[in-house]
């Protein structure tokens, strides 16, 4: 498996371009806020010769969502995701403003495609990631496995060293938690690429996360 990690817009959100030996690719958390971003993802797409076959999301809160429309219009690809986050993709100027205090101009969402379950695997070239449903940071944020390759990607549910915020709409604290323990139970070797800042491992932040110490 083949991860290249793009830092984009003000929030620093971390969107992953996975793919593997076969050239087929996934695009994680798109989260470019201008066409200037989007550009040197694609670019990189381009230069390595991929094929991008799902554009996936892990959560849909506007930083995480916000380079849907560029790769919809530029791919065609519809964005997969857990549709208990409905409500806030189809309101998301309410949530915008909600979260910052401000409106912020955007591109059209494009619509939803896949719906993303429990259990629900993705599928492109020799890889498989399984998805998790963690909620607790929103009702459907998910985590994306690749059990294979021993590959976690968290969204807002697990940082290094923390976890996603719940004091938006949808989040549960109690729920997060939850979502927690149900990651603990990964292999400790599992590689954990979060929505926002460095990455880590499950073994470590059983160790030393404060919401995971002890499980």
């Amino acid at each position: 498996m083949e991860i290249k990690t793009f830092v984009v817009n003000a929030l620093s959100v971390n969107c992953y371009v996975v793919s593997d030996e076969t050239k087929e690719a996934v695009i994680i958390d798109a989260g470019c806020s201008d066409e200037y971003e989007w550009s040197d993802i694609k670019k990189y797409i381009a230069t390595e010769e991929l094929q991008v076959k799902h554009l996936l999301n892990t959560h849909l809160h506007f930083d995480h969502v916000w380079g849907n429309s560029y790769i919809y219009k530029d791919l065609g690809l519809r964005p997969e995701a857990n549709y208990e986050d409905l409500h806030i993709y189809e309101n998301m100027d309410e949530h915008i403003l909600s979260v910052v205090g401000i409106g912020i101009p955007h591109p059209p969402i494009p619509p939803l495609g896949t719906s993303l379950l429990d259990g629900s695997e993705v599928h492109f070239g020799n890889t498989t990631l399984k998805v998790i449903t963690t909620p607790g940071h929103s009702r459907g944020s998910i985590c994306f496995y690749s059990e294979k390759d021993h590959v976690l990607f968290s969204g807002d549910t697990l940082f290094c060293g923390s976890c996603g915020r719940t004091d938006l709409e949808g989040g549960s604290y109690t729920d997060i938690m939850q979502s927690l323990l149900k990651l603990s139970a990964l292999p400790n070797e599992t590689k954990v690429l979060c929505g926002h800042g460095p990455s880590t491992t499950i073994g470590r932040e059983k160790l030393y996360n404060p919401y995971m110490r002890g499980f």
